[in-house]
């Protein structure tokens, strides 16, 4: 589970930013074509968004499983649930070198789990998407742009690094660094208040910063909001908040960031620069109005949004 360590007032200072692997399968089930199957034992890809577009088997894959026990130590096999999302348990392995820990997240993707990376020896968020067919080529596209992106951003400190990732059970896994809460969870936890300016101001910065490497690349986000923006850090301090006239002035405490260090993930919805981009984009409040209009879209939708963002940090409320 993540932990968090508190630091109380002062807030002296807020830290600047602390300034590929081969591809594995596990479990892989037994009607993939021989291609398919050398592609997941490590083998490069030219082309990602062709595996995506041709699927995948989908049949439960019963030839690696020895009176209900998998290969390689691997636990039971075990029916997805009705939406097609993995079914777990605390402790279980994820293939031989991931075990299990807590559960992070879910979404409409899938999951994300975080784990313990033996190899590695460091903790790691592991997203589970669906197995389901859409989901599964979403995923593809988001690897193959958080590899694009990791070429260029040498230094890995403006989108989530990827450590790996494979297919597990008509699944496929994506492995993250493990970074703290979202934007929009560290306001839920803290009745919305609002964030200092300086601090809102750090992190326009830095996603102002993020959208300009990712529109140098061509890329185009599409889905920026504070659900998609993580704090490297779960740290954070108390400071005092006054509220009543002067004479009776009732004082409580929030939580504030101790670094205002923030890297942006889901890169599913990500796409290149191309013509006549008129299909719906973005979360509705975060939403350009020449996207909601219809007139077709390009890099300014990914800036409108920051901009809804930071208005957001700044005013938000009980």
């Amino acid at each position: 589970m993540e932990m968090e360590r508190v630091h109380e007032f002062p807030h002296t200072h807020m830290d600047r930013r602390p300034r590929k692997r081969a591809r594995l399968g596990w479990d892989v089930l037994p009607q993939a074509t021989k291609a398919q199957v050398g592609m997941f034992c490590g083998q490069e890809i030219g082309n990602i968004s062709s595996f995506a577009s041709s699927g995948a088997p989908s049949d439960n894959s019963s030839s690696l499983c020895v009176k209900g026990v998998a290969r390689n130590g691997s636990p039971p096999w075990r029916e997805d649930d009705k939406d097609g999302h993995y079914i777990f348990e605390l402790g279980d392995d994820l293939t031989p070198r991931y075990k299990i820990y807590s559960k992070m997240g879910e979404g409409t993707f899938g999951q994300v789990l975080e784990c313990w990376d033996r190899e590695r020896k460091e903790m790691v968020a592991v997203k589970i998407v669906r197995g389901v067919k859409k989901y599964r080529e979403a995923a593809m596209i988001e690897i193959e742009m958080l590899q694009q992106l990791g070429k260029h951003d040498k230094g890995g400190n403006r989108c989530v690094q990827i450590r790996n990732w494979f297919d597990y059970r008509n699944h496929i896994c994506i492995v993250f660094e493990k970074l703290g809460s979202s934007l929009y969870d560290f306001l839920r936890k803290n009745n919305y208040r609002s964030f200092p300016i300086d601090l809102v101001r750090e992190i326009g910065w830095q996603l102002l910063e993020c959208v300009a490497f990712m529109h140098d690349l061509r890329m185009i986000h599409t889905d920026l909001k504070p659900e998609n923006i993580l704090l490297v850090s779960s740290d954070y301090v108390k400071i005092p908040e006054y509220k009543g006239s002067r004479l009776q002035r009732d004082v409580c405490y929030k939580r504030v960031p101790k670094s205002s260090a923030i890297k942006v993930i889901d890169f599913g919805s990500t796409t290149y620069e191309r013509q006549d981009q008129t299909y719906i984009v973005s979360t509705r409040h975060y939403r350009a109005p020449e996207v909601i209009l219809g007139l077709g879209w390009s890099y300014p939708c990914d800036v409108w949004s920051v901009g809804c963002i930071i208005v957001e940090l700044c005013t938000v409320c009980v």
